[in-house]
């Protein structure tokens, strides 16, 4: 039976997945989710995760048959414990393999890479007291464009880069995916509703691919009367993008 220790909660969240998380860092959401139904997946392929935290994206795709073996690699310790803990509990320990290491320092070749990144650089936002949730916010074990890197280097020739970014910085990632030599192939900005502006960005890129961007119709979450769109309800209820 797989231990919880303190400060640490068990919770059934999609697709019947029972995930450990710590209290204190961060929780699973909707960028994770949403990230796991825009990654198309290959049955037969091999996938690394940058980052895996608790492990629930790459639990995700695993419960879902989108890939033979997924890798996912985290930095800190305690968090890669937590994600093989995970693995462990929902019996997909067969299919998830969690790798305590610096994603720059991993070698193995893979025909998709996937990330929900920091999102802030040092410095920026107020300083959280929990050093993993810290880390998880903040670019402390690389930036973007180290991460793209480090992507890239992972991938086959014709591999793809899935990312959960926010707006604010598409830039910075659009930027940083070129220079690796990923190609953006696909954008779609995700909208809490049709009056706010766009508060995560996924963005598909191709290694080696040919310039050309589709931009996608956007994700709005909630209708005028604040309940799910259809849309949302359809990625929530398949764990695939929704179509057109």
């Amino acid at each position: 039976m797989t231990a919880i220790f303190e400060n640490e909660s068990l919770t059934e969240v999609n697709d019947g997945i029972k995930l450990i998380q710590n209290k204190k860092g961060l929780t699973y959401g909707t960028d994770a989710y949403l990230l796991s139904a825009f990654i198309k997946g290959k049955k037969t392929g091999t996938a690394a995760e940058i980052g895996s935290g608790s492990g629930i994206i790459s639990l995700l795709l695993a419960q879902r048959g989108k890939f033979k073996k997924i890798f996912a690699l985290e930095v800190q310790e305690y968090y890669a414990s937590l994600t093989e803990r995970n693995a462990v509990l929902n019996s997909l320990d067969g299919v998830v393999e969690a790798v305590c290491t610096d994603a720059r320092d991993f070698k193995t070749e893979c025909d998709a890479v996937f990330m929900n990144p920091p999102y802030m650089k040092v410095g920026d936002g107020k300083r959280n007291e929990d050093d993993g949730k810290y880390a998880a916010r903040h670019e402390l074990n690389g930036d973007i464009g180290d991460l793209c890197n480090a992507a890239s280097c992972m991938l086959k020739s014709g591999g793809d880069a899935y990312v959960v970014y926010r707006p604010d910085r598409l830039t910075d990632l659009i930027c940083a995916l070129r220079e690796s030599k990923l190609e953006p192939k696909s954008i779609c900005f995700v909208f809490q509703s049709a009056s706010h502006a766009p508060c995560l960005v996924l963005v598909s890129a191709k290694k080696g691919g040919k310039r050309g961007v589709n931009v996608m119709k956007p994700l709005i979450l909630t209708d005028g009367n604040g309940n799910e769109s259809d849309d949302c309800k359809y990625i929530y209820d398949n764990g695939n993008w929704m179509k057109g």
